[in-house]
């Protein structure tokens, strides 16, 4: 019988003490790429605006997701407010950018996970948590006491720092990162990071390293593993044969990947040529061929699916 990573590593007291690991990061705050090195418990905020506590924007049961996380009840989806990326395209950009959202202290924030599991939700799914590792921590230690058991998603954006990720070793049973732009000067243009594919290289490869192949049960419901999400973009801006191919080199040809087709312009994408307009059909057939030509199989189910809150 399946039992998520964090049940063992709770029971060996492991994780309090990489809660209170994360914690004390927030001194002087590096948990991402940024490395803002701002004082987070003084109230000094970096990239990601978010000070002591975590911000939530909304929590639910989310049947837009990949289909091994959503299954019959769906998943249960997190939606932490602010993020350390900050595409300008965002299709959160209310959340994201504006702020949208309340703060909550550890217990609240495991009260959430619980609810979300009561609902009959197959995994706690963790969405923007880049910037909150070391309160999800802290909350989990307080859900698992109170009875928490199905898997944990972390559904992030792909600019992760690895130092970070492996404080997470052993908590997370399902990593979902997106792999956006293999060159760095689009990366720049749409979030300020010309870094981003550096990172998310070495992000997937953490993962990877950590959790493996998705896995699921026999109702196709995933347990564990590595599922990457890479959203087709205009003109071929995202770079998709070069991710494709670093996917299946670098990483497994039996990675689960989403090739997305839900790309529009939001936020302040109309001030960029180059994020205008929306990818055509032929982009995204194209993506596809590029992923199967890789080596990659693993592909989920095409959908046309806008995220709804």
């Amino acid at each position: 019988m399946f039992q998520p990573a964090y049940i063992e590593t709770y029971k060996k007291g492991l994780l309090k003490k990489k809660a209170e690991h994360a914690r004390k990061i927030l001194g002087s705050c590096v948990l991402c790429p940024r490395q803002c090195n701002v004082d987070r418990f003084s109230g000094e905020i970096g990239v990601c605006k978010t000070g002591e506590r975590a911000w939530v924007s909304s929590y639910n049961a989310h049947f837009g997701e990949e289909a091994p996380l959503v299954g019959r009840n769906g998943s249960g989806t997190i939606f932490f407010t602010h993020c350390n990326l900050l595409c300008v395209f965002c299709q959160n950009y209310d959340i994201s950018h504006e702020g949208c959202g309340e703060e909550v202290s550890d217990e609240q924030l495991a009260g959430i996970m619980l609810a979300l599991q009561k609902s009959g939700c197959h995994n706690i799914n963790f969405v923007t948590p880049s910037h909150v590792v070391p309160q999800i921590l802290s909350a989990l230690d307080i859900a698992i006491g109170k009875g928490l058991y199905i898997p944990l998603v972390y559904n992030t954006g792909g600019y992760d720092r690895v130092e970070t990720l492996k404080i997470l070793d052993g908590v997370i049973d399902i990593y979902m990162p997106d792999f956006k732009f293999w060159d760095s000067e689009i990366a720049a243009k749409a979030c300020d990071t010309m870094d981003y594919p550096e990172a998310a290289r070495n992000t997937l490869a953490e993962m990877f390293r950590q959790v493996g192949d998705l896995v699921v049960d026999e109702n196709g419901i995933a347990q564990s593993g590595l599922l990457v999400r890479h959203l087709v973009m205009p003109h071929g801006h995202a770079g998709t044969r070069e991710v494709m191919r670093f996917i299946a080199d670098k990483i497994s040809k039996n990675t689960y990947v989403n090739v997305m087709f839900q790309y529009r312009p939001c936020g302040m994408a109309y001030q960029f040529k180059e994020f205008s307009s929306r990818p055509s059909d032929k982009d995204f057939n194209e993506a596809i061929k590029a992923a199967k030509e890789a080596g990659i199989t693993r592909l989920d189910k095409p959908r046309h699916v806008f995220m709804a809150l």
